[in-house]
């Protein structure tokens, strides 16, 4: 009987034993699952924070692309005073075989520029005096913008359709970039014909006009053809006038 009784307590301590070992390996296996979800935790977030990061440097990529390919101008700068930074006038470069021909593809589309504001103030301006000043705007730089492209085909007959830009860089002439065909033209929306308007367009139309006075007095002083020299002087003349005048009707009209 002594020996059943051995026999027996044996059989109970083997299974507390086993139980023990169960319960050793429960909690190991606990732990790895533990430490297995953290790490999975762990590369969920640092995930999450590099796509975050990611997606904040696309769209800043995409609004600084965005800007480029609005020609890089800043339209706040038009509307105080009549300021503007010189810069936007292109860089025409040095009085070379190839002078005339850069500075007759930046002007023409900065008078295309100007035609095309013009021609929205016939459409919305309720003021005689500015209606007048548009009308001879479009006749002046037209007429001067057929003769440009007359002396363009004369002069430079194997040049391209596109046109040329002095690269600062390269120290060379090279094909204008569709960036600086836009910020040349310095043409922006003058909005609605609401009693801003020709506030607007007197703001607009200063610094562009300030902006071929750079050009004109660039060419004057570096071309050596009378045709370019004579008409970079009526340039001058007729757009600083014409400058003036808006200045006065600033002061005038808005008390600017």
């Amino acid at each position: 009987m002594i020996i059943g009784i051995y026999k027996t307590l044996d059989k109970l301590n083997q299974t507390f034993m086993r139980i023990n070992q169960l319960k050793t390996g429960l909690i190991a296996f606990s732990l790895t699952i533990a430490a297995t979800s953290a790490g999975l935790l762990t590369a969920c977030s640092t995930t999450a924070s590099q796509n975050q990061v990611q997606s904040n440097n696309t769209t800043a990529t995409e609004a600084t692309d965005k800007q480029t390919a609005q020609g890089g101008m800043n339209h706040d700068g038009m509307h105080h005073h009549g300021g503007m930074n010189h810069s936007m006038a292109m860089d025409l470069g040095p009085a070379d075989a190839n002078y005339n021909l850069r500075f007759i593809d930046s002007m023409i589309p900065h008078h295309e520029g100007a035609v095309i504001m013009a021609k929205e103030v016939l459409q919305k301006s309720k003021r005689p005096e500015i209606k007048k000043l548009a009308n001879d705007i479009i006749k002046a730089q037209n007429k001067e913008i057929a003769e440009l492209k007359q002396w363009r085909q004369a002069w430079y007959p194997k040049a391209g359709s596109k046109p040329v830009a002095y690269d600062t860089q390269q120290k060379k002439t090279v094909d204008m970039s569709s960036q600086q065909m836009q910020a040349m033209m310095m043409n922006m929306d003058l909005g609605a014909a609401d009693n801003e308007f020709d506030l607007r367009f007197i703001d607009a139309m200063i610094p562009h006009h300030e902006g071929a006075l750079v050009m004109a007095q660039d060419a004057a002083s570096k071309s050596k053809r009378p045709q370019i020299k004579k008409l970079a002087q009526d340039i001058i003349s007729s757009q600083q006038a014409e400058i003036n005048q808006m200045k006065q009707w600033r002061q005038a009209w808005y008390k600017k």
